[in-house]
């Protein structure tokens, strides 16, 4: 077996990871990253799974949703996978493959350059579309062609924008 799958597995089973406040993600050479979120983090999650459960029929909506990239396994936050995608992959733990949409809300400790990776790794893996949810509430979608103006697959995404108070 894989040995990113083989440690994906072991974090998953391990009782220790099982109440992590954190998203739990791995580095190519094995690592184990974990990023707090905030509840505003939860709420644009909702949003953006309701925007898919409106625009699209059919299919699953999967919540930090896992993916084997060439980086180690990487967590969209929202996924969007098709009858098709999951006859085929089922719920298998983490997806070979990424679904067709995958989300990625920014957190105050991302950087530009981590989500950049993560859209191109992504999109490597297969997926149609990924979106980008910035800490303004702004989605930006990114295609095999780069950034697009608005969403292929689903018409009218919204989010509300991010209170502060």
């Amino acid at each position: 077996m894989n040995p990113a799958i083989t440690l994906w597995h072991s974090i998953i089973e391990n009782p220790l990871f099982r109440d992590v406040p954190y998203k739990v993600e791995t580095t190519r050479a094995g690592a184990i990253l974990m990023s707090p979120a905030s509840n505003w983090h939860g709420s644009a999650q909702s949003q953006i799974a309701f925007s898919l459960r409106s625009g699209r029929a059919g299919g699953e909506i999967i919540t930090e949703c896992s993916i084997l990239t060439a980086e180690g396994v990487k967590v969209a936050d929202v996924a969007w996978a098709s009858d098709d995608f999951m006859n085929t992959h089922g719920y298998s733990t983490p997806y070979s493959i990424a679904p067709e949409i995958c989300v990625e809300i920014v957190s105050p400790g991302n950087s530009t350059y981590e989500i950049e990776t993560k859209v191109n790794l992504y999109l490597a893996k297969g997926a149609t579309e990924v979106w980008v949810v910035d800490q303004e509430g702004v989605v930006t979608f990114f295609d095999h062609g780069g950034v697009r103006t608005e969403s292929s697959l689903v018409a009218d995404v919204k989010i509300s924008k991010r209170r502060t108070t």
